[in-house]
């Protein structure tokens, strides 16, 4: 299968190129604004795989959808208009998107939602991630994914705070919070507390190495080949929906 890497020259960019060629895929363009990368894939190409600035996003993805071909997309804290670009071209194209390609996530987050749904507005929830210090946008997309997942168990809406400052009260029932730290290294670390009267539930995923991520997101390309139009996540592409 021969594809195109979009945000090339940037970490997961490097390691999506990395493992790409070591299973197998013909990596026709290493595509990014850097110095020594490609500015565009070449016609021929038979999938994207998107781990961009969240800016260029719908250039990039109105372009595959006019050639048809599937795109993946990791890029995170896409606006609303961005969004919609992405929406649009899951008209023509199959897209799959999500905040967090690993297998060990996305099994995260259907624990989220059970436990949430066993254990009830009784335990309040707040979410945690910590990241490098270099990762611009928060909180992360697990992170969101992981509060709409508690949220979903519960039967509730996208009602989520960001932190806390200031007087703010006693803590009402029902609120999901998520808060994010960066430092350091850090790969991606994500805890989920269910906390109770009189216990603890904590859910926690530690990321060791992109390539984690890099392997699915290289999974849900292939397996998008050939798809129906439609927006999918990777509960799809793992069979969980």
């Amino acid at each position: 299968m021969k594809i195109a890497i979009v945000g090339a020259a940037g970490r997961m960019g490097r390691k999506l190129v990395e493992l790409a060629e070591a299973a197998g895929l013909e990596v026709v363009a290493r595509v990014d604004v850097a110095d020594g990368y490609d500015r565009a894939w070449p016609q021929g190409t038979e999938g994207v795989v998107d781990f961009s600035y969240h800016a260029g996003v719908p250039a990039f993805v109105a372009r595959a959808a006019a050639e048809g071909i599937p795109y993946v997309i990791g890029t995170t804290g896409l606006t609303p208009d961005e969004q919609k670009a992405v929406d649009a071209a899951a008209a023509k194209i199959p897209v799959v998107q999500s905040g967090n390609y690993s297998l060990g996530v996305n099994l995260l987050l259907e624990l989220v939602q059970r436990a949430a749904t066993v254990l009830g507005a009784d335990y309040d929830v707040e979410v945690t991630e910590l990241h490098h210090r270099h990762k611009k946008d928060a909180p992360s997309g697990t992170a969101l994914m992981l509060a709409k997942a508690a949220a979903a168990g519960r039967g509730r809406g996208d009602d989520f705070i960001f932190g806390r400052q200031g007087d703010i009260g006693e803590r009402p029932v029902g609120e999901i919070a998520i808060h994010a730290l960066r430092g350091g290294s850090v790969v991606g670390d994500h805890t989920v507390l269910f906390a109770g009267d009189l216990e603890r539930v904590e859910l926690t995923h530690k990321a060791q190495d992109r390539a984690a991520f890099a392997a699915g997101a290289l999974k849900a390309l292939v397996w998008a080949k050939g798809r129906p139009a439609g927006i999918y996540t990777m509960r799809h592409v793992l069979g969980f929906a």
